[in-house]
């Protein structure tokens, strides 16, 4: 069992910011979606290119399954986007 460590998460301020407002999740919370140890980790074939591969992780935070996008960064998860969408959803409930 693995419990990610906090500090191994980065992610931009200012994107941090216009994604609480859009989608009233904070990227600090969206951290928490890795310590659910039934997780999902999925590739994100749509939004990956050949330089960078961007990543799913849908997990609990607060009893309610959250998406957060991401990739890795200099041995760190840098998060890109996150929220609770009915789409991540489904697939944890499978």
């Amino acid at each position: 069992m693995y419990i990610y460590n906090m500090t191994n998460f980065e992610w931009d301020d200012r994107k941090n910011a216009s994604n609480l407002a859009k989608h009233g999740v904070s990227f600090y919370s969206a951290q928490f979606a890795f310590s659910d140890l039934k997780r999902v980790i999925m590739r994100d074939d749509k939004h990956s290119t050949r330089d960078e591969v961007r990543y799913f992780c849908l997990g609990k935070v607060d009893n309610q399954v959250m998406t957060v996008r991401f990739t890795y960064r200099a041995g760190k998860i840098r998060i890109i986007g996150a929220g609770y969408w009915r789409a991540g959803e489904k697939i944890y409930d499978k």
